[in-house]
């Protein structure tokens, strides 16, 4: 019979999960010509590129019968979103301090000195599609039993899904020839200096000196290295630093085009270059950056130093005269990246209790002799648990920012993050990320025509119950 052909496929090679996953089939001879038809698709998933024929990378197969049209339309996104989560901890060849991780001395993402690879967020995909029908050949030993059409086999090109998901105003659109269909990803190819970093947070950002946090991207074959420079207050130049992507440095020995895991997180807020530069740490730059900001781009080196990337700009907050604690929350965003804010207006928390009662009686019943000691008798506290709410205040923001406001309202991973400690022991890391749970259940988008002066209130609950003492 004849070859199975893929209509429709997937917009891209880089697709959010969280999109509908759409191919559509056809097999025009065998929906004509036999009974009981129906098209198939063998899905492989796996962390490096897999392999059809070998089923190490074999997740399942599924069916569907065709349409009105004559062709198989499958919506795999239900299936393959599992297979990518977010990446909380720093993968293996990269560093804290100088120390790398092992599974004995892992550290948060959060932290690492330059850069870390995904190990959950992106896995690459490839489907096998093809026909089954009704064998009605009274000489075959299947004669009357429905078998797959091994002639008809055809695979997909090879994607690779990431733990991103779709807004309703994202537009989904299709190539030249209705072939690909979904949502454009190319701002995030990294070939020009208008393409980003993985977030839709605004090129300008804002941290204290203590602050740690990280930026994610696909490095594709373009970025050879990024450009670190430094600014003081007054905008002047204070130095430069170039970190390149190598193995020793935490990225890919090799990458792109498939030959790596493809995206990358890179530590450039200032308690992460705290943690490793000492041209930030040194006196010249390290004086002067508060007030100023950092200067982040990504670089190829073919023909010459070109940039690939737009300009991150990270302003680094001068010290609060009035003594609020910053409170600095990191959140998972559209694509699958953490995106960061530090709250540095008023805050104030709340300790609220739950717990079970008894009443017990008073006097020493169950003793030799009978007494009454003060502090038994009456109602008591059997357990109490204790859970932490924490209300947070911006200060005034941009337009620009309401889009990282509306993510963190719309996120389903939210923490609270530590800043620098001079002290390196790993036994502490587990102090630094504090899960938490957004109780403002709603977000009103302000702007500046309607409200003059936007600020924004949430209010976080610490998901970890303190539990007290039984008596």
């Amino acid at each position: 019979m004849a070859v199975t052909v893929i209509e429709q496929y997937p917009l891209g090679t880089y697709i959010p999960v969280g999109q509908d996953l759409i191919f559509v089939v056809s097999n025009a001879p065998t929906v004509a010509n036999q009974t009981r038809v129906k098209f198939c698709v063998d899905i492989h998933i796996d962390q490096n590129v897999p392999n059809p024929s070998n089923n190490n990378s074999f997740i399942g197969t599924f069916k569907t019968t065709p349409n009105n049209a004559g062709v198989g339309m499958f919506n795999i996104r239900n299936v393959v979103e599992n297979y990518v989560k977010a990446d909380n901890m720093a993968a293996a060849n990269s560093e804290y301090k100088g120390t790398a991780t092992t599974d004995e001395t892992p550290h948060p993402l959060h932290l690492i000195d330059k850069y870390s690879m995904n190990d959950n967020l992106l896995r690459y995909i490839m489907c096998k599609f093809y026909v089954e029908y009704l064998d009605t050949d009274t000489g075959s030993s299947t004669y009357n039993t429905v078998v797959p059409d091994v002639n008809s086999e055809v695979n997909s090109e090879l994607f690779a899904i990431f733990n991103g998901y779709l807004k309703y105003s994202d537009v989904l659109i299709s190539s030249s020839g209705l072939n690909g269909f979904g949502y454009d990803m190319s701002r995030f190819v990294m070939d020009n200096d208008t393409d980003s970093f993985l977030t839709n947070a605004p090129t300008s950002q804002y941290a204290n000196y203590e602050d740690y946090g990280t930026l994610a991207l696909f490095p594709f074959s373009n970025v050879k290295r990024i450009l670190l420079s430094y600014h003081d207050s007054s905008g002047n130049d204070l130095a430069q630093e170039i970190v390149t992507l190598n193995a020793t440095n935490g990225a890919f020995t090799t990458y792109g085009n498939f030959s790596g895991k493809e995206i990358l997180y890179f530590g450039c807020f200032p308690a992460n270059l705290r943690n490793w530069s000492t041209v930030f740490k040194g006196g010249a730059v390290g004086n002067a950056i508060i007030g100023g900001h950092i200067e982040v781009q990504a670089f190829n080196t073919s023909p010459s130093l070109t940039p690939v990337s737009e300009i991150v700009k990270i302003y680094v907050n001068c010290p609060d005269k009035l003594g609020y604690e910053p409170i600095r929350l990191c959140w998972l965003n559209q694509w699958g990246a953490w995106d960061y804010y530090t709250f540095t207006q008023k805050s104030t928390k709340t300790i609220s209790t739950q717990g079970s009662t008894y009443t017990q009686l008073q006097g020493t019943w169950n003793e030799s002799l009978y007494r009454v000691d003060g502090y038994k008798g009456g109602k008591k506290s059997f357990r109490v648990n204790a859970t932490e709410s924490i209300t947070m205040n911006t200060d005034f923001v941009s337009e620009s920012e309401n889009v990282m406001f509306e993510e963190l309202t719309n996120s389903p991973e939210i923490y609270q993050l530590k800043g620098f400690d001079d002290d390196v022991e790993n036994s502490l890391l587990n102090q630094y990320v504090t899960p938490v749970r957004l109780k403002t259940s709603s977000f009103t988008r302000k702007t500046l025509g309607n409200d003059q002066l936007i600020q924004y209130t949430f209010e976080v609950e610490k998901t970890k119950t303190l539990r007290t003492q039984s008596i």
